[in-house]
């Protein structure tokens, strides 16, 4: 097994949940419920399952395109969102203020 991947992996996988919806999902629902054991696992078993169809969509796209060019899509999107979220991203207090 490659450890430093794996380091690698869960850091940066680690870094991009805190906070994330599905980690404020966990928190309003855990908050309202007798068992959080239940949320922790139902939580924990939908992220396994989103990570799994992440590395299969990836392999296989790897497997018909080329690494770079895998690579270079996931960074054009991930420039693309950013972009976004920068110049569209706050428009909570502008739809706020025109429907009232």
């Amino acid at each position: 097994m490659d450890w430093k991947l794996l380091g690698i992996t869960f850091v940066t996988v680690f870094l991009s949940e805190l906070g994330d919806k599905s980690q404020l999902a966990a928190i309003a629902l855990s908050g309202g419920c007798k068992s959080p054991r239940a949320v922790f696992f139902g939580t924990a078993s939908a992220l396994i399952l989103t990570s799994l169809l992440g590395v299969l969509a990836g392999a296989g796209a790897a497997q018909l395109l080329p690494v770079k060019f895998v690579k270079a899509i996931a960074a054009v999107g991930f420039a693309v969102l950013a972009i976004r979220l920068l110049c569209f991203g706050d428009n909570s207090q502008e739809t706020e203020e025109t429907t009232s």
